[in-house]
């Protein structure tokens, strides 16, 4: 028997060492590795704009109606004569690690950006890197915030203009980062942006192709519209959703109904009586702005001759609550945090009203993108070229995709969370916490609100995607939980006069004890 243990423990051991090693080499392999990608035969260099906006829920666009004052003229133009992606989704539902996603082709738990706080390691390789070794321009023109508060141009970038951490709706005494050289900010930031962003494709070089990345401040909290647009939603209401009622969202774990009253709950939202109906409208102004630069940059590729030549690709970096399961804000792995907006628009590739319907996902860019360049992207990668499904092309796709997010000790009530995203199913595990896990049927429930984790007819559904989630993770390297030293304050308060705790759910409840000694 001790014999027997002990290979066991050895086992483990190994196992271990390995998995962290692994991990490791997740980096390495990247630092070590050459810029210069295996070419695709046959495939021609495509110019490439990246739209990428903070926040922006999925269902914020106009042509799908959830709310009467959300507008997105162009973008529904963008979907209306490309692609619409519906289930497009990210692995960390937070700005950093998203971020690092997209750029890297990687989970959170591989690049190691797992918060919005500590820096991102030198030896990580940026996908243009790549195009820039493939001959592109290269320009970042946004929101980096990826490791800290810092406005410095990145590797991968000819031209580059930035801001320090989330930046400023209305200008302020940082200024911008234009290419190494602070400059004042002179107006608001959206359009500043996007007029830096037409200057850029109006004087970029003409015998290369060119990638450009504008990466929004927009719709980040606190939302700010332009003065332009302030009121527009005035005469609208609000649609709450259905769990945003204490008592609707049933078998809910206990965390969850305790974040109500909390700086991420709808009773004490950022420690304050902030009404999220008119929260969610404020927001909806201050996307009016980003759908306008999103025209802008349509019209300016036009007037170059670009339009027939260029990929469009507009996505938000993770989601947004406003009430569903008496939460706001990002973090969770219910479809309005991980779920995003995914357009493309590229004339001579995609057809009009193209509807890709696979789960497609942020890690998924970096290869897309590769691929439109004309190379093939390293296998270190997590994601998936989805360029084949814009064109209509069958492609043999993921059956589920993997979500992680790690507790944050700046806002601690939302725990560890690993999910799994079928196309049916969702199922959610939690990490260091005493309290239910999660499993919907999205096709029965898309609100979420029926938590089937203790269902006997939906057992073996859940067995089978705890036994799929936990392969991903081992096959990726993900068998560990990053731990980086404090950094920021808390926001940890709750309201004297709001929900009380949640209480100790009732199906781990007993009323009857039992000899110890039986269960030694």
């Amino acid at each position: 028997m001790l014999k027997r243990q002990l290979k066991i423990t050895v086992f483990w051991i190994l196992f271990w060492s390995g998995s962290s090693l692994f991990a490791q080499n997740a980096i390495v392999q990247q630092k070590n590795a050459s810029l210069k990608l295996e070419s695709i035969k046959g495939q021609q260099p495509n110019n490439i704009v990246f739209i990428l906006t903070d926040d922006h829920r999925f269902d914020a666009l106009g042509f799908l109606k959830a709310q009467t004052f959300i507008k997105t003229p162009n973008l529904d133009f963008l979907a209306k004569n490309g692609a619409y992606l519906p289930n497009a989704f990210v692995t960390t539902s937070l700005c950093s690690p998203s971020r690092a996603s997209i750029l890297t082709g990687l989970y959170a738990h591989k690049h190691k950006v797992v918060d919005n706080q500590n820096p991102v390691s030198k030896d990580l390789v940026f996908y243009p890197q790549y195009l820039q070794a493939k001959g592109y321009q290269t320009a970042l023109i946004g929101k980096w915030h990826m490791g800290g508060d810092f406005d410095d141009p990145q590797r991968g970038f000819d031209y580059w203009v930035s801001f320090k951490g989330q930046g400023s709706y209305l200008p302020d005494a940082h200024g911008l980062n234009v290419n190494g050289k602070h400059v004042k900010q002179k107006g608001y930031i959206t359009d500043e942006l996007a007029n830096y962003a037409i200057d850029f494709i109006q004087s970029r070089k003409k015998d290369k192709p060119f990638m450009l990345y504008l990466s929004h401040k927009g719709v980040h909290a606190d939302f700010i519209p332009a003065d332009r647009d302030k009121g527009m939603s005035a005469n609208h209401q609000f649609i709450a959703p259905k769990t945003m009622l204490n008592g609707t969202h049933q078998g809910a774990p206990m965390w969850l109904q305790n974040q109500r009253n909390s700086w991420h709950g709808v009773e004490f939202p950022y420690h304050s009586n902030l009404d999220i109906g008119e929260y969610y409208k404020r927001y909806a102004e201050t996307l009016y702005s980003v759908d306008a630069s999103v025209g802008k940059v349509i019209e300016t590729l036009k007037q170059q001759g670009l339009l027939e030549s260029t990929l469009i690709v507009y996505m938000g970096d993770n989601g947004f609550q406003f009430g569903e399961h008496g939460i706001i804000d990002k973090r969770t792995a219910y479809e309005a945090s991980m779920r995003v907006p995914l357009l493309a628009y590229h004339p001579a590739l995609i057809k009009p009203g193209t509807i890709v319907k696979e789960v497609v996902a942020n890690i998924d860019i970096a290869p897309t993108f590769l691929e439109l360049a004309g190379l093939k992207a390293p296998s270190y990668m997590d994601g998936q070229s989805f360029l084949p499904l814009l064109q209509g092309k069958q492609l043999n796709w993921r059956s589920g995709l993997m979500y992680e997010y790690y507790w944050e000790r700046n806002y601690p009530q939302t725990p560890t969370i690993h999910a799994l995203r079928g196309d049916r199913y969702k199922y959610i595990h939690y990490h260091g916490i005493w309290d239910t896990d999660e499993l919907y049927d999205l096709q029965e429930d898309p609100e979420e609100a029926v938590n089937l984790i203790r269902s006997p007819k939906h057992q073996e559904i859940a067995k089978q995607m705890n036994q799929e989630l936990f392969s991903k993770l081992m096959q990726s390297s993900g068998m560990y939980i990053p731990l980086y030293p404090d950094s920021g304050g808390q926001s940890i308060l709750r309201y004297e006069y709001g929900s009380p705790a949640a209480e100790f759910p009732s199906n781990l409840k007993r009323k009857e004890t039992v000899n110890n000694a039986e269960h030694k």
